[in-house]
């Protein structure tokens, strides 16, 4: 009973009349690529939006939350492109937007590598010179991937350690921990990444509260990280306009640190900050 219960929880996709799948305000391609889904089987063909920047100095990849699809995340993609100068590609998990198949987590995680490949490829890079920003439930995605091919940097918001300690915090009288099969460990996994990391949360996100991100980023073995919250801000607000500032500079960081060789002052000791939920 409690696995037939389990996708729709974590993996509530949208209906795709939801949203504008025929954006014409910014310059952006359909693109379609497969997703291994294990021996034997046929291949997912999955769906994204890659959005180009005539003078890229980053190119990302966006992994979006549980409640998500590629069409209602317009203006995300435009912010990233102006504020990093970013060409952008966000895709759909199978089961999500046009997307085939059924979501699950090593589906994603593989959907989500896809992606990555996909992207180097057609903008002449390495997987692991990729920025990955991943987004609730797709901060997950995000980690899984960056543990095993590794990221220039791991952006992550409002997301968490385990899923399992969300599930119990939301459900304390149900067997969760021994049961679900979408766990989402993603403590475990960010063991293995040792690149940069930017983290933002809401203080008041009831959702995956704050305490799990902190718990995320402690485990991270990076000498270049930090953590910002938003202050009064819940799972679901939009992306802070400043937060994009900071994304900027800590990027600029990040390559500074890449062509010498010295990580910045800045993080010669670990702390955080805090943002405005307006600002």
């Amino acid at each position: 009973m409690f696995n037939w219960l389990e996708r729709p929880l974590i993996f509530p996709a949208p209906p795709r009349h939801r949203g504008n799948w025929d954006m014409q305000w910014f310059d952006k391609e359909d693109v379609y690529f497969e997703s291994p889904r294990g021996p034997g089987r046929r291949a997912a063909q999955l769906h994204g939006w890659f959005a180009p920047h005539p003078k890229a100095k980053q190119v990302i990849l966006y992994a979006h939350g549980q409640t998500e699809h590629v069409a209602s995340l317009a203006s995300v993609v435009a912010r990233l492109q102006d504020a990093l100068d970013a060409s952008v590609l966000v895709f759909d998990y199978r089961g999500y937007g046009k997307s085939e198949g059924r979501a699950t987590e090593g589906g994603a995680i593989a959907d989500a590598m896809a992606a990555q490949q996909w992207l180097a490829e057609r903008t002449g890079k390495l997987p692991e010179e990729l920025i990955l920003i991943g987004r609730s439930l797709g901060g997950a995605v995000a980690v899984g991937v960056a543990a095993e091919r590794g990221a220039k940097a791991l952006i992550l918001e409002n997301t968490f350690g385990r899923l399992v300690d969300v599930a119990s915090y939301h459900y304390p009288w149900l067997p969760v921990r021994p049961f679900m099969r979408n766990r989402f460990d993603s403590i475990r996994r960010i063991a293995r990444y040792e690149g940069p990391l930017l983290q933002l949360h809401g203080t008041r996100d009831r959702i995956a509260p704050a305490k799990f991100a902190r718990e995320l980023y402690a485990a991270c073995p990076s000498p270049m990280k930090r953590f910002y919250t938003v202050r009064r801000g819940v799972h679901h607000d939009a992306t802070p306009l400043a937060f994009y500032s900071h994304m900027a500079k800590f990027l600029d960081e990040v390559e500074a640190f890449r062509k010498i060789g010295t990580l910045p002052a800045v993080f010669s000791q670990e702390g955080s900050a805090e943002l405005s939920s307006v600002g």
